[in-house]
């Protein structure tokens, strides 16, 4: 497993030094909320941890890194389990491969009612059992109910650590039943260097990170996704222009996320502010609060239909008319 980025790891033994069998660590996207997860039960499964965190070199480390830890239950939508390599329980992949159903983008109730029984059960390496949840916000309320007496009263030798992108979004019982953490924003340079020893070219690392709002997770999905500054550099006159190709290699979630952060900027700079994902060179002239304002309740609309658009290519053309219209609004 490669070593924790340096705002993560500075988190992970702040952490550390505190007691409590539940943390919520909560933030927006793309601070590292699920990393510093898995460190913080990393170092807690493991059979000789430091003041810095896990060892790394036990078999207890290993468990957790091929995800086989007798000790570790994780708890993700299914879809995210496959994702990131987690095993699913057998009866869920029996479903899944047979096409009884689809993978699940919730947490499912019968998910967190196995972990509850995991939970009471003995320890098989002996350092104890941790529960990993994340993201928190896809439990819903019959799922968070399962979760919340075992929360207030935890069997002795377990763990928990809920990570969230949405912290609002949780039960206010689930909250409160948790330490929180807020997570910490990395310096610009700390982000850019950490990007480009993961292998983003350096003179693309400080875009990336603009057109990610700062957070260097999403920057990283951005530069993996094959997405390069200039085009996204692109897109703002593009869409005043209604030039649908702008956004031809975005799937509707991603141009969803995209146009939301345009239309943030022009606001930022209506009022103006500096704007915080787009160059101030490469943004058309801003249109009226109105204009803007509508526009922005119009994306948070389509954000909630966009996983499961009835068309992708009928939706990217509704979105750029949409887009070319605010744009070149005069009121």
């Amino acid at each position: 497993m490669s070593a924790a980025a340096p705002w993560i790891a500075a988190q992970r033994a702040q952490l550390l030094a505190q007691r409590g069998h539940a943390w919520l660590l909560q933030g927006p996207s793309g601070l590292g909320q699920y990393q510093l997860a898995l460190e913080l039960v990393r170092a807690w499964l493991c059979d000789a941890p430091g003041a810095q965190g896990a060892c790394g070199q036990c078999a207890s480390c290993h468990g957790v890194d091929v995800h086989t830890h007798a000790d570790l239950c994780v708890l993700m939508p299914e879809t995210q389990m496959l994702a990131l390599g987690w095993p699913l329980p057998e009866k869920a992949q029996t479903e899944i491969e047979d096409k009884k159903r689809k993978a699940s983008r919730e947490i499912r109730v019968d998910a967190m009612r196995d972990a509850v029984e995991f939970a009471q059960r003995t320890s098989g390496r002996g350092r104890g059992k941790a529960v990993l949840v994340f993201p928190a916000e896809q439990m819903n309320h019959v799922t968070a109910n399962a979760l919340l007496k075992t929360l207030e009263e935890p069997p002795g030798d377990v763990r928990f650590v809920l990570a969230t992108e949405a912290a609002h979004e949780l039960l206010p019982t689930i909250r409160s039943r948790c330490l929180g953490h807020t997570m910490v924003w990395p310096r610009p340079d700390e982000a850019q260097d950490w990007l480009v020893a993961q292998g983003v070219a350096a003179d693309a690392a400080a875009a990336l990170l603009r057109a990610a709002g700062g957070r260097p997770d999403d920057a990283l999905a951005l530069a993996r996704a094959g997405r390069s500054p200039a085009a996204w550099g692109l897109i703002p006159k593009a869409m005043a222009r209604g030039d649908v190709s702008a956004l031809a290699d975005l799937e509707p979630p991603a141009a969803v996320d995209a146009l939301q952060k345009l239309c943030h900027d022009l606001l930022l700079r209506r009022v103006g502010a500096a704007p915080r994902y787009f160059a101030v060179d490469d943004l058309p002239a801003a249109p009226g609060v109105g204009p803007l304002t509508r526009w922005s309740r119009a994306l948070m609309q389509e954000a909630r239909q966009a996983e499961h658009p009835f068309n992708a290519g009928l939706m990217l053309e509704a979105l750029v008319a949409q887009a070319r219209q605010t744009l070149n609004s005069r009121h």
